[in-house]
Order: structure tokens, then sequence, then C-alpha cells
């Protein structure tokens, strides 16, 4: 009787334990957070562009923006309307693969002005009357009858308020914890564009910067978005078990599979402007970045289902608790492998049908640059998530006999605790109650 009520009461987290546990935590964490910020000051680059900058800000000196107002662009010429000075008559010789449109400029030199652009083939679908364009003037194509160049449509209206629905569904749905998780979405954005990305325009050693900025990441991610906890302490040592991991495949894969990273325009382009950027070196922080947010998943919900299959049964052996959150770790690991395959084949869509169009053997099609490439980022990306699940539950396994923690630790108790812990007494206080009524009712017998 005695021992079932003590079974029941034993949700609060013994001192001792949680003493133990947080210096063991601390002597595992500290060293790591001291030597991520080291590298961080050590690889910071403040001015990664150098000369290339300058050649870089010259494009864009002469951009400007425009609204377009009809999408014949012959048809509104011919109605008078106004052309800069000089310009030749930009229906002449203008081939039918680029469509000319009627652009009202915005701003510069020539604001009110409407003027004919020419708009490439596939943007043209995106076109209609009133979408606003950015267009660059340039004075050397004077003599074709139309110096504005078409460059892209404007989309920051369109994607500021798509980005204010975002936060306001997470922080309706999500509370709390959804505002912090933004904070950290932030946070972690500021990591990557003012120090990953120039410290690689640096050419500074394209491994030490993942593992100094993936690191910081997944500590501030983690922090602010679940708290200081030895739960999300757990949770942060298996996510940067499995971070060593695929930084390490990824190096390794990248090499052994002889991808340069440059298969694409963009980083051709980037390699001639750039030329201490390594572009195999983008290529493997790529593969990083883009499995951070699966491997950081499944990591928080390995470490929370250790301890709440630990608060089901505080006596469960340890054996027992690490097999049980395996299985669960197993079906994770089911789900989340062809989550990553099904998110790059989406990425590579238009990759994978041109080399279908190439009618070459499919076992040879796998060999292809850009199909290479994005199989082996599927690969490295799943083997570091595999292996930071077994990796997780066994530091969660470790630490759990130590606290027990039915309730969050280091937390104030959420109400479902709260209502579990009143329960619990009453429970107890019941059977301890029927237990005195028991024994009068056998002294009664025995006299």
């Amino acid at each position: 009787m005695h021992q079932h009520i003590r079974r029941s009461g034993n949700s609060h987290p013994d001192p001792q334990a949680l003493r133990r546990a947080r210096r063991v935590l601390t002597a595992l964490i500290v060293p790591v957070l001291v030597l991520i910020i080291i590298g961080i000051v050590t690889l910071y680059s403040p001015n990664p562009l150098r000369g290339a900058k300058q050649q870089w800000a010259q494009t864009g000196v002469n951009r400007i923006s425009g609204q377009v107002t009809g999408l014949d662009g012959k048809k509104c010429l011919i109605e008078g309307l106004k052309m800069p000075k000089g310009a030749a008559d930009p229906t002449n010789g203008l081939p039918e693969t680029q469509p000319l449109v009627c652009v009202k400029v915005l701003d510069g030199q020539w604001k009110d002005h409407i003027v004919p652009v020419r708009v490439p083939e596939e943007s043209k679908p995106a076109i209609r009357i009133g979408t606003a364009v950015w267009m660059l003037y340039d004075t050397e194509a004077m003599a074709t009858g139309t110096p504005f160049l078409f460059t892209d449509i404007k989309r920051g209206n369109a994607l500021a308020i798509m980005g204010l629905l975002y936060v306001i569904i997470v922080v309706a749905v999500a509370g709390r914890r959804g505002f912090l998780a933004l904070l950290g979405l932030a946070a972690s954005t500021l990591v990557i564009v003012f120090f990953m990305l120039p410290a690689l325009m640096a050419g500074k050693p394209p491994m030490l910067v993942t593992l100094a900025g993936v690191g910081a990441i997944m500590f501030l991610s983690v922090y602010l978005a679940h708290g200081i906890t030895i739960r999300t302490t757990t949770a942060l040592l298996g996510t940067l078990l499995g971070l060593v991991v695929t930084v390490l495949l990824a190096y390794a894969g990248t090499r052994a599979a002889g991808l340069t990273g440059a298969s694409d325009e963009d980083a051709l382009i980037l390699g001639t402007q750039l030329p201490a950027l390594v572009l195999p070196s983008l290529f493997m922080c790529g593969i990083v970045v883009a499995g951070l947010g699966a491997l950081n998943d499944v990591t928080i919900t390995q470490a929370s289902a250790v301890w709440e299959l630990d608060e089901a049964d505080p006596q469960m052996p340890r054996r027992k608790l690490f097999s049980r959150a395996m299985r669960i770790g197993r079906d994770h690991i089911a789900s989340t492998v062809y989550t990553l395959a099904f998110a790059y084949v989406g990425t590579a869509l238009p990759t994978l049908i041109l080399a279908m169009l190439s009618q070459r053997p499919f076992l040879e099609l796998l060999t292809v640059s850009q199909i290479a490439e994005e199989i082996v980022r599927t690969l490295v990306a799943s083997i570091g998530l595999v292996l930071a699940i077994p990796a997780t539950t066994v530091v969660g396994t470790f630490l759990v006999k130590f606290v027990r923690a039915s309730s969050g630790l280091n937390e104030k108790p959420r109400a479902s605790s709260r209502v579990d812990t009143v329960e619990s007494a009453s429970v107890a206080t019941k059977i301890e109650d029927e237990g005195v009524l028991q024994a009068g009712k056998e002294s009664s017998h025995a006299h």
C-alpha cells in the first residue's frame, strides 16, 4: 500500500539529482558554446566583397521602378505615348520572342514617362496591368529603341503580407512559445547573413564556418523557443552530435563524388566574381543548413519522448526506457527520411525533366552533376538525422534517471501538470483513507 503511494507521488525531481544533471550538462555544453563563440570571433569577415562589391554596386545604379500600364507595347506607342528623347522606334526589328509592354516610370529622370520595356518570354505570364516591376536604364541599348530593360517583378508587398500572416497565425496558435520560436528564426537568419555568408565569401575554412554557424543557430533557436531546461539541453546535445556527423559526411561526400557546386549559372557567376569563394564549400554548407530544421525537429521530439515515457512509468529500467523511446524514434526516422527526399526532389524538378529529355539510361542520369548533388544532399542529411536520434535517446535516458521529470524542469509547471499533481494527491489520499477504514474494521472485528 505505502509502496504504491510512494511510486505515485514520485513526480517531484530529487534536488540532488537535479544538481548532478546540471553539472554534467554544464560540463558538456559550456565548452561547446565557448568554442562556437571563439570560432565566430575568429572567422568573422566584415568586408568579404572588397573589389567585387564596387563592380556589382555599379550594376544597380540605374535601377528604377515602374508599373505596367499596357500589355501591347506597339499599340501604346501608336497611340502617341511619350518616349525618351533620342530613342528609336522600338517596333523595328523587335523579335517576336520578346514581348513589349508599356511601363510607367515611377522614379528617376524619366519619372511619369510611359516607356516600352522588353520582357523575357518566361516572365510574361506573371505580367499584368498594374504589376510593379524593376528595370535598368542602359544608355548603350538606346539604339535598339528599348533602353529600359526588365530585371524582375517587385514582390515586396506580397511577401510582406504573407510574412505578416505567417507571424499572426504562429502567435495565435502557439502563443508565447510560437513568438519565441519566431525570435529564434530571426536570430538564426542574422547568423547566416552576417557571419556564415561573409565568411564563406572571404574564403574562410568551410568546415569551421559551418560548424560555428550552425552551432550558434542551434543554441539560439532551441533555447529561445523551448527555454533553458535539462530536456531541451538533451535535445541540443543530440542535435550537435548530428551536426558534426552531417558536416563530416558532407565534406567527405562532396569530395568522393567529385561535386564542384558549379552546376548552375548562379554558381558560375559567383566563381568568377568572388575568387576566394570555394564553390564546393558553399555546396557543403548548403547541405548542412538545409537539413538543420528536420534535425532539430527529431531531436526535440525524441528528448520529449524519453521524458514522457519515464513520467508514465518512473520505475522503468534504463534499458527498457531506451528501447521504448527508440520505437518512437524509428517511426520518426521512417517519416522524416522520405520527407527530406521529397523536399529535394521538389526543388530539382526542372533539372529532372531536362535530364529525362536527354533519353540517357536511368543509372547514368543519376550521376549527372545536378542530380548527383541532390542525391548527396538527401543521403548526407538523412544519415546525420538518423544518427542524431539514438544519440539523443542515449543522453536523455541517462539524464532522466537523475531527475525523473514528470513536470517541466527549470520551468514553471504547466496547468496540465498541476492538475495531474492534484489528481495524484487525491488518489493517494483516497487510498490512505481506505487503508485507515479497513484497519479500523479489522481492529473492531478483533475486539
